[in-house]
Parts: structure tokens; C-alpha cells; sequence
């Protein structure tokens, strides 16, 4: 492993804080993995460590396939991670919208300027992403429906989800969206959990990582009887537009009577709101469908109108 500084970040009341860049192997950009580029994403952290963990092994073991490089970038925004703020701490802007950046603009744009100079150019990108909704996820494979995409390629994380999204106006800032259009085949996966660690959701991307590599020639097996033993894996494709949101009316307190993953039948109870003063249930949200909750609100407050959770209906079109 060969550990760089990619760049550093000038601030105002600091010393300047260093991107590190973890190199494996030599030869081909095969593959860039991103970890957490906002100050919260302490899941996405983690696992980036425990991939580096892994890595640094199979390098010591020669398992690193000749002419491939594996580049791994744990934490790019240090700065608010250690002050507890989700986006830069300075100004509260996101530098998972400012790609592919602007050296000469406002700091987020040049933090994106910068990273993006050296993830240009890799064959491969996995992002390990954190929703702009605060919530839990089912593990799953997200990606852009850019015209550059690759969908089939998904299936070889083996991971039991993959989602296609449309890109909006918002998304055309993000690292997924803007490694596609600088060819770049681009995958983003989310883990269950984004500022708690969640060790079995953790152990599910990571092996998919891994899985991924393997099937691609990037990294050999660790057991000479799995060799060549990964094919495609065949997910549950659905595309972002067919989830069915279920927003609260009410606000209060909010509490889960459903978890994510969980198979529903239309009608079933999904979660409750209570008044804050008086304890009582101001409001039941119900299964508006059959299917599997995808994604749930995770904080014990809600307001009105705020998604509680989303569902993947069984009556979606399918996707070849």
C-alpha cells in the first residue's frame, strides 16, 4: 500500500487538512472507491477502513491482479466529520454537488475540483453513499440513467437491489453523475445506516466491493476453489420513480412499528405519530400497497408532510 496526499484544504482558523489517496497495485486506474464526503458519514468511513483492512492483505498475498490499481480515499471532508456538521462546516455546502468542480471558486467547488482530478480516468468508481434524506436503507446498488451507464454490471455486486434513478438538475453535481459523463462506469452503494455503523450492513458492501473486483479481473481469489466462481447475481431492478412514498401528516413523535426490508400487504401498519404533549396517537401510516419497505425515517421526530418510508411495490414494471 502506498499512502499520498492528494491535496490539502486551506482554512481559516486551522492547519490545512490533507486528502489521502491509499494506492494498491500498479498499472491501469482500474478502480477509485470514495468514502465519506460528508462530515456524517461515519458508516461510510468505516467501511472504507475495513476495505483497506482487506486490501493491504491481498496485496501482502499477491492477490492484486498484474497491471491493476486500486485507489481507496476513506474521508475527503475530515473538517466537518470532526466537528460533527454534515455538510462543510464553514458555509454548510455540499461538496457532493459541486462536481466536476471549479479551482478558482467558492472552497467546496475547489475540493471538488481537486478529488476530481485524480478520480478522472479510472475504468471503475464506487462511491459509498449517504441519501439527502436522513434514513435506513435496504443495501442496495444505486445508478444514474445518464445514457453512459451500465446496468448489467450492477448485478455482479450480488447484492439484492439495484436502483435506477433519472438524474435531476440537483444530481447533475454529483460524483456518480459527473464520473459517467468523463467515462467512467459508476456505481454508488448505500449501506443500511449513515452516521451509526451498522457492522452486518457494513460486512454486506464490503463483500460486494469485493465480489465486484473479482468478477472484473481487478483482484484474485483468496481461495484457489472460488476462482472464476463469480457470475452475475440477479437483483431486484426497480427504478427510483415506481417507489411509493408514504408521508406523514402530522408531527410528533414518530416510532417504527415496520423495518426496512420488511415485506407489507396493503393496509398493514408501518409506523405511528404521538402527541408530544399528550402521549396519545394523532396519526397511524399504512401500507398504501403491497411490497417491501425500502427505505424508513430513522429519527424519533417527525414533521409533517416528511417522508416516513418508502416502499417497492409489487405491481412495479420490470426492468431487463
Amino acid at each position: 500500500m502506498k499512502k499520498e496526499t492528494l491535496f490539502a484544504i486551506n482554512t481559516i482558523y486551522r492547519q490545512p487538512i490533507p486528502v489521502h489517496g491509499l494506492i494498491f497495485g500498479s498499472g491501469e486506474k482500474s478502480l477509485a472507491i470514495v468514502g465519506s464526503l460528508r462530515g456524517n458519514e461515519v458508516q461510510q468511513l468505516y467501511i472504507c477502513s475495513q476495505i483497506v483492512k482487506l486490501l493491504s492483505r491481498y496485496e501482502a498475498d499477491g492477490l492484486i491482479a498484474p497491471g491493476k490499481q486500486i485507489m481507496v480515499i476513506p474521508c475527503v471532508n475530515a473538517f466537518s466529520m470532526n466537528v460533527g456538521k454534515r455538510f462543510w462546516a464553514a458555509d454548510n455546502t455540499d461538496i457532493n454537488r459541486m462536481f466536476p468542480g471549479y479551482s478558482k471558486g467558492e472552497t467546496t467547488q475547489r475540493i471538488a475540483a481537486s478529488l476530481f482530478e485524480h478520480l478522472k480516468g479510472h475504468v471503475f468508481g464506487i462511491q459509498l453513499s449517504s441519501f439527502y434524506i436522513p434514513g435506513n436503507f435496504v443495501p442496495h446498488v444505486r445508478i444514474l440513467d445518464t445514457g453512459f451507464h451500465d446496468l448489467d454490471l450492477c448485478d455482479f455486486f450480488g447484492l439484492p437491489y439495484v436502483m435506477v434513478s433519472k438524474p435531476m438538475p440537483v444530481d447533475t453535481g454529483t460524483l456518480n453523475y459527473n464520473w459517467q459523463v468523463f467515462d467512467t462506469k459508476a456505481f454508488s452503494i448505500y449501506s443500511k445506516e449513515t452516521k451509526n455503523v451498522h457492522i452486518d450492513s457494513a460486512i454486506q458492501a464490503i463483500e460486494a466491493t469485493f465480489q465486484f473486483m473479482q468478477s472484473q479481473g481487478i483482484i484474485r481469489s483468496a481461495s484457489p476453489t472460488e476462482e472464476g466462481s463469480y457470475y452475475p447475481f440477479h437483483p431486484v431492478r426497480f427504478k427510483e420513480e415506481d417507489l411509493v412514498n408514504v408521508l406523514s401528516q402530522r408531527g410528533g413523535i414518530f416510532l417504527h412499528r415496520s423495518q426496512v426490508g420488511d415485506e407489507v400487504k396493503t393496509g398493514a401498519l408501518l409506523a405511528e405519530t404521538l402527541d408530544p404533549y399528550g402521549g396519545n396517537v394523532i396519526e397511524r401510516m399504512v401500507a398504501p400497497c403491497d411490497g417491501r419497505i425500502f427505505f424508513n425515517h430513522n429519527s424519533n421526530l417527525i414533521g409533517g408532510h416528511e417522508v416516513s418510508c418508502r416502499i417497492i411495490p409489487d405491481n412495479r414494471a420490470s426492468i431487463a
